[in-house]
């Protein structure tokens, strides 16, 4: 094995142990906006998401993809949101993830969206060999990026298409 590969060997068992706080783990008291970035940082730093910015936060808030702080303070509903969307940005639009938010907790409780996507997430780290056993054949890592990659743009365009499905209200046929 060589050192690139030793390297991504030991980034992803880093990854393996990776622990994000599910809703109960969220703080159950207001933040200001340093508090919160802060908060989003260190969750997400171990992943190595983009770090949050204040910039990006008010961004969020005017496009309406988190709800506006009160009284400059930000609720455990609005930690949920900016650890998705930080979690969701890199592949997907503002406007799809506050979409696919709001399908979701259509159904569901937020609380129950969010730590089941958490538990999902972490269930998937763990187990990166077998959700990645294709690009894990592969002899070298060119190959293993390629087919990665490969993987990211099936999963988008599979999952845009999802919640295309998923937004749609049924409709009863009458005659």
């Amino acid at each position: 094995m060589n050192n690139n590969e030793e390297q991504y060997e030991q980034w992803e068992q880093k990854l393996k142990m990776v622990e994000l706080p599910l809703w109960a783990d969220l703080p159950k008291f207001e933040l200001y906006m340093d508090q919160l970035v802060a908060l989003v940082n260190e969750t997400l730093g171990p992943i190595g998401i983009d770090r949050v910015t204040p910039a990006m936060i008010n961004n969020y808030v005017k496009n309406k993809a988190i709800m506006a702080p009160v009284k400059k303070k930000y609720q455990t509903m609005q930690v949920a949101d900016v650890i998705l969307i930080s979690l969701l940005k890199p592949a997907f639009s503002l406007e799809t993830i506050r979409h696919g938010i709001d399908q979701v907790t259509a159904n569901i409780y937020p609380q129950q969206a969010y730590d089941t996507f958490i538990k999902r997430l972490l269930f998937s780290f763990k187990n990166m060999d077998s959700r990645n056993s294709r690009a894990l054949e592969e002899k070298n890592l060119n190959d293993k990026f390629m087919q990665v990659a490969v993987n990211v743009i099936i999963d988008r365009i599979q999952s845009e298409k999802l919640l295309q499905i998923i937004q749609k209200p049924l409709t009863k046929i009458t005659k």
